[in-house]
């Protein structure tokens, strides 16, 4: 895992928001910031908190990615403030590196509406915004971006 120094060492900002599973393991100093449209029944404990802002609309599991990608663009992102929505994770998280966390894990060959969140507040604040375990990837390679949006 890369670490905030070396990070710096690279010249690239450290990343005041990262994105993950709810099953990922997380490194001291980071919190659970739940944008997925229900949490696990088990294994996370009490440390996390919810951030329905991001969260999918109902549809999100009867429409194609075109559509998908669509209406997560207007019915989600596009009415919200990035700057706003960046202060209140990071006023979840406590003073820790907040984790927008849903169920989709890295190497199923599924994609996430939380590579979206990130690739959205990435493009709108020039933030770095990686997977947890995947920080040194460019933004563009966010390891749960659909193929039609990934630069691999």
């Amino acid at each position: 895992m890369i670490e905030q120094n070396d990070l710096l060492r690279r010249g690239l900002p450290p990343a005041r928001v990262k994105t993950g599973s709810w099953s990922t393991q997380l490194p001291d100093g980071h919190m659970r910031i739940g944008i997925s449209r229900g949490t696990p029944r088990f294994g996370t404990g009490k440390g996390f908190r919810l951030y329905r802002k991001l969260n999918p609309g109902v549809w999100f599991n009867r429409v194609g990615t075109a559509e998908y990608l669509e209406r997560y663009q207007a019915e989600v992102l596009d009415r919200l403030d990035p700057v706003q929505t960046l202060a209140e994770i990071e006023a979840l998280a406590r003073g820790r590196i907040p984790v927008l966390c849903c169920f989709e894990k890295v190497g199923t060959g599924q994609w996430c509406h939380r590579a979206l969140a990130a690739g959205w507040l990435a493009d709108s604040l020039s933030i770095n915004v990686p997977e947890v375990v995947h920080e040194g990837l460019p933004q563009d390679q966010h390891p749960l971006l659909p193929p039609e949006l990934s630069s691999r």
